[in-house]
């Protein structure tokens, strides 16, 4: 009797030491970074092929330093620079080498203005002499060594710069830069946002010529927002932003000559749009490309920029609309590499420097979904694309002929490669929703690992404290398509129990959720809820990205229509599962998923019961002019496209839960079509319940920001589904 009371007492025990050791995840972990991931920042293979540079940051000491690595041994074999050396620089949080490598840009101080500008105070650190300079007092944006090191350009107030290091003087080569009417070298809020890139000048490739793009805003109209910060009156932010079928900025291309310190300026006919500008590797060549306004015509220009004149390199037409990418690569010869969807999905092909096709590098029903450079001594072009399955990327060679092509990092999960600058070696980043990241040293010959470098197995032994769940990947059969899932069941799932189903997804155009890679944020706020009891589930549906132009591009002149058909599909599918309480459906999503959780809740008033909208669109009308064309056209020619997916038009329909969410300092998603979306709920009737969070941006963080916004989300969930 003893010896059995006893060993119930043990059992009782190791149960109980059991269950400690698997906690529950908590909005607190999630946002107080307990589940970061080690990395290798800022990564930057160094001219010889044999090392590369990290910036490293001491968390105790709070300095940074630029070290660098043997690829073979990969052991540290020096340091370019530390903070701890500079007198005026406590840390720095970016680097930049110039063309040889002998003087390196150091960024402190650095603040965001939105998702991709920044201002910030830069120096420049001479690794020979070991001297810095600081370029401006003041904080400037996107500064560039010239090719030869002596010189900076930069922007600041909307205008250029040049600073000589040397001299330390500073020439001012535009003057007519003004907040709100004209900027110089910077994009203007929809080209940063839609075209993702800041910086519009550049030097060639002697140092003596810049290119810029010059914005002309002034009849964009405004947008201003309140500031309410913690003064006794709230500051309004006036800023530029074109709504659909409003008037976008004129952009036009200019010349800078050093020598002669003169600016001219460059005729591309009708082009509207111009989203790219990029040198050849002659200095008296520049790349250009335009766009019409419906972005279904993309030409690209050689400009000679020794007389301006221009000649057409190649024009790419599309029913729908034609993707802006970086995968645009100068040969040594000027012949060139470029990716298209021209076949049907997305492939890489070969011009020469005339714009001549000579090959079609890739084919088949796949996607290419980066292009990492091209060995021209090896003839052999690197890219990472989806052979290996749709939710999963692999790292391939394959020669300008589209021949010998060779597999050389693509187990099932997300491979990504950053080759040396010869192509002998490639470092390795790889993941999946069971593997958080591991580095290693690969061969670029044949793909062989030479060398582990990090990998992340202490988080991994941290997390085995955790209740966490495995996603499950498949695909459901919905709307004649196979559509990519992945699901996640409590870990004590019984499939003789009912449980609540909640569906997270985005489905904005060529976007993707299902895919084999580490669990960011949103994963693990998913296990929290598993850990409570819900069933997760995620569905790509038509329109989403990496399976096919067709299959992306079907939702065109229609946003909102086919992705939403999908989500209500696949929740009636999986209702129809034995595990699954077909009463308790619950639907969410932010930004565009915000837009299609509300229509989600109201067009299928009859399968979802709860649904959450963190900043969503509620009228294509209200957003930026490049995004919603390119999909929709202009209100004025595709009214009904506008309107019949607004949400707002049919707040009659809101049948279950709703939480809305948004931010208030929100320049991307306005609050307006928060605001619009309750004045519908309110007039209609309709109970709901809603969260602003003041002077927060899309984003929605900041201090505790995040920690207080999920807990809300959790307990919405909780007391609702």
């Amino acid at each position: 009797m003893r010896k059995t009371f006893v060993a119930l007492l043990f059992l009782i025990g190791f149960l109980g030491s059991m269950v400690a050791q698997q906690k529950k995840i908590t909005d607190e972990d999630i946002y107080q970074d307990t589940f970061r991931t080690e990395g290798l920042d800022a990564l930057r293979s160094l001219k010889n092929g044999k090392q590369y540079t990290l910036l490293n940051f001491d968390r105790d000491s709070g300095t940074s330093s630029i070290d660098t690595y043997d690829y073979i041994t990969q052991q540290k074999v020096g340091t370019k620079v530390a903070s701890q050396d500079l007198v005026d620089i406590p840390y720095f949080s970016s680097y930049e080498f110039n063309d040889d490598e002998s003087k390196i840009l150091l960024a402190k101080e650095v603040e965001s203005i939105f998702r991709r500008s920044t201002l910030g105070i830069f120096y420049v650190y001479d690794i020979a002499s070991k001297n810095l300079v600081k370029i401006s007092d003041a904080k400037i944006q996107e500064p560039v060594l010239s090719p030869n090191g002596k010189q900076v350009a930069y922007a600041r107030d909307n205008n250029l710069y040049i600073f000589d290091i040397n001299t330390k003087s500073t020439k001012q080569i535009t003057n007519d830069g003004i907040k709100n009417q004209i900027i110089n070298g910077i994009t203007d809020w929809v080209y940063e946002e839609e075209f993702a890139f800041v910086r519009a000048f550049d030097w060639n490739s002697d140092g003596t010529k810049i290119a810029f793009l010059r914005f002309d805003e002034t009849d964009v109209p405004e947008f201003s927002m309140d500031i309410y910060g913690t003064g006794l009156y709230q500051q309004p932010y006036v800023f530029k932003y074109p709504k659909a079928g409003e008037n976008n900025s004129v952009v036009t291309l200019h010349m800078y000559d050093l020598k002669a310190g003169t600016t001219a300026s460059v005729d591309l006919g009708d082009a509207y749009y111009i989203p790219r500008i990029k040198w050849m590797n002659d200095p008296k060549y520049l790349s250009v490309q335009t766009l019409n306004r419906h972005q279904n015509k993309l030409q690209l220009f050689s400009v000679n920029a020794l007389d301006d004149s221009v000649s057409l390199l190649l024009e790419e037409v599309d029913a729908a609309y034609v993707d802006i990418t970086d995968n645009l690569n100068f040969l040594a010869d000027d012949s060139f590499i470029w990716t298209s969807e021209k076949d049907g999905y997305n492939h890489i092909y070969l011009y020469n420097s005339e714009g001549k096709l000579m090959n079609q590098v890739t084919k088949g029903p796949w996607e290419v979904t980066n292009y990492y450079g091209y060995d021209q001594k090896r003839d052999k072009v690197y890219y990472q694309s989806t052979e290996n399955g749709s939710i999963n990327r692999g790292v391939y060679s394959i020669d300008s002929k589209g021949r010998h092509k060779k597999s050389l990092a693509a187990t099932p999960g997300t491979n990504s490669a950053d080759f040396s600058a010869d192509f002998t070696y490639f470092i390795n980043a790889y993941s999946s929703a069971t593997t958080p990241y591991q580095y290693a040293l690969h061969s670029a010959e044949d793909g062989k690992k030479l060398k582990d470098i990090k990998d992340n197995k202490a988080l991994l032994n941290k997390l085995e404290g955790y209740e966490i769940s495995p996603k499950e990947f498949s695909t459901l059969s919905i709307n004649g398509n196979e559509l990519n899932m992945y699901m996640i069941k409590p870990k004590d799932f019984d499939p003789t129990k009912k449980y609540p189903l909640f569906m997270y997804q985005y489905s904005g155009p060529g976007s993707q959720n299902v895919n084999n890679t580490w669990m960011g944020a949103n994963d693990y706020w998913h296990q929290l809820l598993a850990s409570e009891g819900y069933v997760i589930a995620c569905v790509d549906g038509r329109g989403t990205g990496f399976k096919g132009r067709d299959f992306k591009k079907v939702t065109q002149l229609e946003l909102g229509k086919y992705e939403v058909e999908d989500q209500i599909a696949a929740a009636q599918k999986l209702s129809e599962l034995a595990f699954i309480d077909e009463n308790r459906t619950g639907i969410w999503g932010w930004s565009y998923g915000g837009f299609m959780s509300s229509n989600c809740i109201l067009k299928g008033n009859d399968v979802f019961e709860t649904a959450i909208a963190v900043a969503p669109v509620t009228s294509w009308r209200f957003y930026d002019t490049i995004y919603t064309e390119r999909f929709l056209r202009t209100p004025e020619e595709n009214p009904k496209g506008y309107d019949d997916n607004s949400p707002f038009n049919y707040p009659e329909l809101l049948k279950g839960k709703f939480l809305l969410v948004h931010g208030t300092g929100d320049d991307n998603v306005h609050v307006q079509n928060s605001m619009r979306m309750i004045e519908a709920l309110v007039q209609a009737n309709k109970p709901f319940d809603w969260a602003l969070y003041p002077d927060k941006n899309h984003g929605i963080y900041g201090g505790n920001t995040r920690i207080h916004l999920f807990n809300k989300l959790t307990n919405f969930i909780k007391e609702n589904l």
